[in-house]
């Protein structure tokens, strides 16, 4: 179900704050745990930390990812692949 037009998109208002202040470069990235935050316009050219419930992950924020969520670009699982096959030595006496 996505968000009415009347409210318009959700946007962390203290993102919002860091982003008008100056914060955002390379050597102070934006650290945020609002993985539900939409990505506005103005955070194009701006590096985040977003936090995946583990570690921190590094996201540098482009053109086209405008309107999508912060969660997105900062998996939460890591896939290891499907079962492996082992190989068994079978020794001949």
């Amino acid at each position: 179900m996505s968000r009415s037009i009347k409210k318009g998109p959700y946007v962390d208002e203290r993102i919002l704050k860091k982003v008008a202040s100056g914060m955002g470069e390379k050597a102070s990235p934006i650290k945020t745990w609002a993985r539900s935050s939409q990505i506005a316009p103005e955070f194009v050219g701006k590096y985040f930390k977003v936090h995946n419930g583990r570690v921190f992950i590094d996201v540098f924020v482009s053109e086209d990812m405008v309107g999508h969520r912060f969660g997105e670009f900062a998996p939460t699982r890591t896939f290891r692949g499907h079962g492996q096959v082992v190989k068994r030595i079978i020794e001949k006496t």
